[in-house]
């Protein structure tokens, strides 16, 4: 009975280990990851303020002024002429 034991708890103090091995590889990945995103980020950010203000056109209406719908080419059917155009035309048979 005493090995039994021995050896569970030898395996869980091999489970504590490889836990905690595992934890500090996965912080200090996502340390590193941080890290090169703040470099990135500030590398960015330079660059932008060396470039200068984005300068973009607005392409709305000048306040005041509607804009204006657009005109339709060809007038609406009303529904009914429409099926009667599908079934003379074969569509609907």
């Amino acid at each position: 009975m005493t090995d039994d034991k021995s050896d569970t708890s030898k395996s869980l103090t091999q489970r504590e280990l490889d836990a905690r091995k595992a934890m500090a590889d996965y912080q200090a990945e996502q340390a590193a990851v941080l890290a090169k995103s703040e470099r990135l980020r500030a590398l960015r950010l330079e660059r932008e303020a060396a470039m200068g203000p984005k300068v973009t056109a607005a392409k709305r209406p000048a306040a005041g002024k509607k804009a204006q719908p657009k005109k339709q080419t060809e007038t609406a059917k009303p529904l009914s002429e429409w099926l009667k155009s599908q079934r003379d035309d074969g569509w609907r048979s």
